[in-house]
């Protein structure tokens, strides 16, 4: 197949959790032998950050402005036997109204940020991203959230078809790595500053780190704001790029995962590392939400601290092990159904359940409705980092 992708960006990793999940899903895909052209707006926040410039497994389209580039973007998905619209695509509400005025796909759209898609829908209607009135008019619908957000994105909203295409791990990338010393604490912490996220990583950290002064902990990633008082035993990391991620993963005796409220409150929303430190066979602390035991068992392949005397008390009181047992669990879990060639797989099987008869130009009326709603600014970095 001939398979071009807008999304948000998959040449950096800085500061987001699309450009991993895009890379691991593409080169899986490039070797089942499919062809992949991958579309990104070359924005500054990302052409400053750039640790893929050059993805060997497909070809890379960068273009500065949609207007100036739009004919020669769209004539790419003339002949493309499926089209993905990424979300936080910066061109996706006016890519998808070009591509179905030009009759080409079909079209699937591809949520990584289903749950921040469910509240602006709710609210307004559209996100920057994504107009209400767009979804019927996609062949698929695939969410990084299963559960409930399926049927709501269905019956409320008119999706064709809304599965679930959760992230996934690319095993020769993440697994067990030589121990490094910069990264050997007791409990670890990789994720980009979130509002929502904060009081969860002081409780089950910082707090932790306040009643255990003689253990070690670290928090690694990207815009946390100066006046967080850090207990003085965590260590901080601005950022920890992704070759780095399995000796980050595999070199803490523990690693804490935790999730956006907005994923919490949709439930069976599982992020990408929690699949990448599975794949490194790290013990993983976590908080908890409706679907996990789906992706891992609680007790027995994660364990789920609810405050931060939970958290000392595993610290302390339990066996290597079976800390080594809990890790080893999980990745023989993760890797039996969430890599990125079982995702390869399953893309494949839904675009060949598309009938090929029942494409973009049958469905869509002579107009598409609707004034193009103002784009965000494409200096501005987005923060939706798992």
């Amino acid at each position: 197949m001939k398979i071009v992708i807008f999304g948000l960006t998959i040449t950096s990793a800085w500061g987001n959790g699309h450009a991993t999940t895009f890379r691991s899903l593409v080169k899986a895909l490039a070797r089942r032998g499919h062809h992949v052209e991958f579309i990104e707006k070359n924005v500054e926040w990302y052409k400053n950050n750039r640790d893929l410039p050059k993805p060997e497994y497909c070809k890379l389209r960068l273009y500065k402005d949609w207007k100036s580039s739009r004919q020669g973007l769209i004539q790419m998905c003339s002949d493309a036997d499926a089209v993905i619209i990424g979300s936080y695509f910066p061109d996706a509400i006016n890519a998808t109204k070009a591509i179905v005025e030009a009759g080409f796909g079909p079209i699937l759209f591809y949520d990584i940020d289903t749950p921040i898609t469910l509240a602006g829908l709710r609210a307004n209607g559209s996100v920057e991203y994504l107009d209400a009135s767009l979804i019927p008019h996609y062949a698929a619908y695939l969410s990084f959230t299963g559960g409930p957000a399926l049927k709501e994105l269905e019956e409320c909203f008119g999706a064709r078809q809304a599965i679930p295409f959760y992230c996934s791990v690319d095993p020769d990338l993440y697994k067990r790595s030589s121990l490094r010393e910069a990264f050997q604490v007791d409990l670890s912490y990789l994720g980009t500053y979130a509002s929502d996220r904060q009081p969860k990583l002081m409780r089950l950290l910082n707090e932790p780190a306040a009643l255990l002064p003689n253990y070690r902990f670290l928090v690694a990633g990207a815009m946390y704001p100066q006046e967080i008082t850090w207990q003085p035993n965590v260590s901080r990391f601005t950022h920890v790029s992704p070759p780095d991620h399995p000796a980050f993963y595999s070199s803490a005796r523990f690693t804490l995962n935790l999730t956006r409220e907005n994923m919490v409150t949709a439930g069976y929303s599982p992020s990408v590392r929690l699949f990448e430190a599975s794949a490194c066979g790290a013990a993983i602390l976590s908080d908890d939400w409706e679907g996990l035991d789906e992706f891992l068992s609680p007790g027995e392949q994660i364990l789920l601290p609810r405050e931060e005397h939970d958290v000392t008390d595993i610290l302390l009181h339990l066996p290597d092990a079976e800390r080594r047992k809990i890790g080893n669990s999980a990745r023989e879990r993760i890797f039996a159904d969430h890599t990125s060639m079982h995702r390869a797989c399953q893309f494949e099987d839904i675009v060949s359940s598309i009938d090929s008869h029942a494409t973009q130009r049958e469905i869509v009326p002579q107009t598409i409705p609707g004034k193009d709603p103002a784009l965000p600014s494409e200096a501005v970095p987005v923060n939706t980092h798992p």
